[in-house]
Formats: C-alpha cells, sequence, structure tokens
C-alpha cells in the first residue's frame, strides 16, 4: 500500500506549501522550546522530535492566521503553535503510559524505551514548557484557549469510558464526546492562529468553530476506518473490541428492533473479544445503514466547515484550508 501513503504525503505537502519557510522556522523555535539542563531529558525529546508526525496542528495555526491577516504572521503565532505542539506531545506521552502503548507513529514510545515513571515525568516538563512559554510572554489569551482544550480533552475522554461501561450513548452524547475528546483541540489551533495576529476580534470565534467541525469531520472518519479494510485504516473492529461507541453504531443500536438490539448490546458487552462475533456486528451494522449515515453526517459537517471559508477573501492560504478540510474526509488512513 506504499501509494496511499505517496498519496498522503503528496496532499500534506501541498497544504504545507504556502506556509513552508514558517514550519521550517517553527522547527527550530519548537525545538528551542523543549531543552533543558539534564541531559536524559534533552535525550529524549530529541527522540520525540524527530518522530514527528504531519505536524497538523501546527499547519492549522500557520495557515489560519495568515489567512486572516492578509499574509502576516508574528512571534505570538509561532509561541501558540509552538504550546499546542508541547501540550499535545505532553498528553500523546501520558496516554500511552494509559494505554500501556509500546508504539507510537511506528515507532516505540517513550515509555517503551525509558520505562513508564519517566514517560509521565517527561510529559509532565512538556506541559510545565508550554504553560511557562506562554506566561513568559504574557500570552494569557493564547494560554487560556489552549487550557480549555486540554479540560476539554480530559473530560471527553472520560465521559467516553463511562458511557462505554453502560452502552447508552445517544447520538447527542456522542457528539459531545467527539466534540471534546477530538474537535476541540483542533479549534483550539484554528482559534489560537487567528488570535496571535487578530486578538479580540470575531475571527477568534469563526476560526473556533471552523477547527471544531473540521475536527467532528476527522473523528467520524477515523470511526469509519473501524469498519474498512484493515490495510487503510486502524485493524477491523478494535473500537468494538474496546467497546467504544461510534457513530454508526450507535445508529444502527437506535434503530434497530429490540432482538436485534439485545443481540448488539450482548455482543459488545460479552462477546467483544470473540472475532467471529465482532465481524458479525460489523456486517449488521454495514447492511442496516450504520456506515451511509455516519458518511451523511461527517460530509454535513465539511460542508458547514467549508462554507465557513467562503466569507474569507480567495488566498493561497484559504485554498490550503479547504485542500486541509477535503483531506480530513477523503484520507485513506
Amino acid at each position: 500500500m506504499e501509494w496511499l501513503k505517496l498519496f498522503n504525503l503528496k496532499i500534506v505537502e501541498q497544504i504545507k506549501q504556502p506556509i513552508g519557510f514558517e514550519m521550517d522556522l517553527f522547527e527550530q523555535k519548537f525545538q528551542l522550546s523543549m531543552s533543558s539542563k539534564v541531559a536524559l531529558l534533552n535525550r529524549i525529546t530529541h527522540y520525540i522530535v524527530n518522530r514527528k508526525g504531519k505536524q497538523m496542528r501546527p499547519m492549522f495555526v500557520f495557515l489560519v492566521a495568515k489567512m486572516v491577516s492578509k499574509g502576516e504572521v508574528s512571534e505570538r503565532t509561532y509561541r501558540g503553535a509552538s504550546v499546542i505542539e508541547l501540550i499535545h506531545t505532553a498528553t500523546l506521552v501520558h496516554d500511552d503510559v494509559v494505554d500501556d502503548s509500546n508504539r507510537r507513529r511506528g515507532f516505540f514510545s517513550v515509555n517503551a524505551l525509558w520505562k513508564n515513571k519517566i514517560a509521565v515525568l517527561v510529559g509532565d516538563f512538556l506541559l510545565s514548557k508550554g504553560l511557562l512559554l506562554s506566561i513568559d510572554n504574557n500570552d494569557f489569551d493564547l494560554l487560556k484557549i489552549i487550557s480549555i482544550a486540554v479540560r476539554e480533552m480530559s473530560e471527553g475522554e472520560l465521559l467516553q469510558i463511562e458511557k462505554a461501561r453502560q452502552l447508552d450513548i445517544t447520538e447527542a452524547v456522542y457528539y459531545d464526546i467527539i466534540r471534546q475528546k477530538t474537535a476541540t483541540l483542533i479549534a483550539a489551533c484554528c482559534s489560537l492562529g487567528a488570535a496571535s495576529v487578530q486578538p479580540n476580534s470575531h475571527h477568534v470565534e469563526t476560526m473556533r468553530y471552523f477547527g471544531e467541525l473540521i475536527g467532528m469531520a476527522f473523528q467520524i472518519k477515523d470511526d469509519l476506518f473501524d469498519y474498512g479494510d484493515a490495510q487503510i485504516g486502524k485493524p477491523t473492529g478494535i473500537d468494538i473490541k474496546e467497546q467504544k461507541m461510534t457513530l454508526p453504531l450507535i445508529y444502527v443500536l437506535n434503530k434497530a428492533p429490540k432482538k436485534e438490539k439485545r443481540w448488539l448490546i450482548n455482543s459488545i458487552k460479552n462477546h467483544n473479544k470473540d472475532t467471529k462475533r465482532v465481524k458479525e456486528v460489523i456486517n449488521f451494522v454495514k447492511d442496516n445503514g450504520g456506515l451511509d449515515y455516519a458518511i451523511s453526517k461527517m460530509k454535513t459537517f465539511q460542508k458547514q466547515a467549508l462554507s465557513l471559508l467562503s466569507d474569507y477573501p480567495n488566498s493561497e492560504f484559504k485554498n490550503a484550508l479547504e485542500l486541509m478540510v477535503n483531506y480530513v474526509i477523503d484520507r485513506k488512513k
């Protein structure tokens, strides 16, 4: 499936093209923001930086900042992007400890190489670095945006855990979970990008909502991978095995007759490790319109996000953001 990787990389490079200079400079500033007097910490943060992902979050920050300010960015934009990445990286390091995960982006996780205690301390260090970067520069408005996102991400994770035990998630509750768990961080990136160059303007809230809509579409797309070809997504049925209630399943559960509903709930609660039973659940969801419904909702969020961009003048930054919105739902992994 090498062509899929090449497709994804080509699209990402297209999106990044109008902010290539800013992204290169950002990488330098981001590495400096992680520096420490402790050699072990520097070794670990160097490992983290050299195994970075697509860097979609700072890309949102810079593209939004340049779109709303007609091509300008400021030092606040670079600091804001660094803070987002520092705090997001801290949450990922902690997540790997909580999930007992040995891999991150195809490489060994920090906890796999340096054990849990060091991984937790590294996460704490990155979090404090992010907070201090804002405080030391009086970027309190940017810090508030990010702090709200971290709070909501924690609440979303806990809400999902609570509801998974009861299997009583309505569609409205599902949207609350993904808004807090996933969409709030992308919303923060877009809001922060606008606030870094146009503080206290209407752009800050417009771009926050824009990011939220993209985040909602992004998470539904992620949920759909669970029902697709394992070669282009995460392993089929993983969400069901972990008792995560996603939109295709919620839709089918809410419309299924009592007998089928009881079978579905029993399958998820008591037979979620049975590969054959999980495949039967997946097929039932597919056959009863779960995927079609989720795809239609994902496309609704996509259209709403694109409509918010239509109010802005044409520019290469706006074009790149439109490409980003479409990439979110067209991506193959």
